[in-house]
């Protein structure tokens, strides 16, 4: 299941025309891979991004709509993650974890100095949000 969950993104960035939040300096680089409507959950959708970090790349903490539940999956070399006030872990390639409404996610790094890292994340969201990812201040 997996692989195939897996296999399905890899298509669906080569086909789709993503839209990139930020891409700059050591920032990670994050594309919209699809956005659906839920046709048996009306007012839901189903979203996806793509995180590609370069070697010691890192996203700023952040925040979610309080409506986003997020499941997020190493698809490629190791993530470096703490949300809310967890421990700080290393997650590596095929490995997962979530993020409730309503989580901060402190911490958001490339594991590796030396390799870059990809992250796909699930998000489960209210269909009107237009804006997956908060910075913090």
């Amino acid at each position: 299941m997996l692989g195939k969950m897996i296999s399905a993104a890899a298509f669906a960035v080569a086909i789709v025309a993503g839209t990139v939040a930020h891409a700059a300096g050591d920032k990670a680089k994050v594309t919209l891979v699809y956005d659906h409507e839920l046709p048996n959950v009306p007012g839901k959708s189903i979203k996806a991004v793509l995180v590609e970090y370069k070697p010691g790349g890192t996203s700023p903490g952040h925040t979610h709509p309080k409506s986003a539940f997020i499941y997020a999956t190493v698809l490629e070399g190791s993530i470096k993650s703490q949300v809310n006030d967890g421990p700080v872990k290393i997650y590596k390639a095929g490995e997962s974890f979530p993020e409730f409404p309503g989580d901060h996610h402190s911490v958001s790094a490339n594991g590796s100095k030396t390799a870059p890292a990809k992250l796909l994340a699930v998000f489960v969201v209210n269909s009107d949000e237009t804006e997956l990812t908060t910075d913090d201040k």
